[in-house]
């Protein structure tokens, strides 16, 4: 079935075009808690900070067209959740692109533009920090919306008997995984939640194989979709 094919082909273009440009360029980017070397890594890397966005906006793309394609591979099960999945993961990419703008514009402030050297070097590293700040609660927030639609994705999955359940479980515990660790920031924010982020990675990679080799029970989605 062409639908679950490119379903697979756009999950894993988005698994590894997000690794890089929202996991591995930021972590070579920021150092936590050192405004100087942070700007310092800005100028230096700024090649690489325009690829990390770059692969980002590949990730953005891919994404915005999975809603479509979950929704069409899913609402023959139940059409109301997966549009509701749809509208959640939109959301989702909607916020972390505000991020990455953020993200994206940090390193004007440290290219030496005329117009900025009005401000202090102190003043030019501070604000540098406060855009990477909202750069990090854009992607606290976004993962929320991500782990509802993953959830809802999941729950879909299981009732849908086209998809292996446990496929769907896997989905749904990743998810919710997401949604605590946007509580748990905004809640109790000394707690150490950073464990709670690749618990999604198990679901992502087993729904990439099983639609890359294996697809969907053809039969029964047009079963599903024929409401028999």
């Amino acid at each position: 079935m062409k639908l679950a094919k490119t379903c697979g082909v756009l999950v894993l273009l988005s698994l590894i075009a997000g690794g890089f440009g929202e996991g591995y360029v930021p972590a070579r980017m920021i150092v936590p808690g050192d405004a100087a070397a942070t700007v310092q890594r800005f100028r230096e890397l700024d090649g690489l900070m325009r690829v990390g966005f770059a692969a980002y906006l590949v990730e953005a793309i891919c994404d915005v067209t999975l809603a479509l394609v979950f929704y069409m591979l899913l609402r023959p099960v139940r059409k109301d959740l997966a549009l509701l999945a749809a509208f959640f993961g939109l959301v989702g990419t909607g916020i972390y692109a505000i991020g990455e703008l953020f993200f994206f514009g940090a390193s004007s402030m440290v290219q030496g533009a005329d117009f900025l050297k009005a401000f202090s070097t102190g003043q030019l590293e501070g604000q540098t920090m406060l855009w990477l700040k909202v750069f990090g609660l854009c992607g606290v927030a976004s993962i929320l919306f991500y782990g509802i639609a993953t959830m809802l994705r999941g729950y879909l999955i299981i009732r849908s008997g086209f998809l292996p359940q446990w496929l769907g479980a896997l989905l749904m515990f990743g998810g919710l995984a997401f949604a605590v660790r946007t509580f748990a920031y905004v809640l109790a924010p000394s707690w150490p939640t950073g464990y709670l982020l690749p618990l999604m990675a198990p679901g992502g990679l087993a729904l990439t194989v099983w639609l890359l080799a294996r697809g969907v029970d053809v039969g029964k989605w047009e079963a599903r979709a024929a409401g028999r």
